[in-house]
């Protein structure tokens, strides 16, 4: 089944971010590998694709685990989650209808 992470950055968390991001990229990296990535990307603090200093307010990744249980610890183990990049972490099951 599909599941859907949703990490909410701490205020100002750039310098984190990219910090940790190699060893976060590394581990998404392994789950497209694997297949069972769909999507993953920040959300940018302004309307734009490089914000610059402003940064990031949080990720999304949608990808495919056995159970909910296997989903919240794959995003437990987030690199973002150890630098203190993320305030929240949420993981719910997902159903992807469009596109077909």
């Amino acid at each position: 089944m599909l599941y859907a992470i949703v990490g909410q950055d701490i205020p100002d968390s750039l310098n984190s971010r990219l910090a940790a991001r190699p060893a976060h990229l590394e581990r998404l990296h392994a789950l497209q590998q694997s297949g069972h990535l769909l999507l993953a990307g920040p959300f940018p603090a302004l309307d734009s694709n490089d914000p610059g200093p402003a940064g990031f307010t949080g990720s999304l990744i949608v990808a495919e685990f056995d159970s909910l249980d296997a989903a919240q610890a794959w995003a437990d183990a987030d690199p973002y989650i150890a630098a203190g990049v993320y305030a929240s972490v949420s993981v719910k099951p997902f159903k992807k209808v469009l596109p077909a």
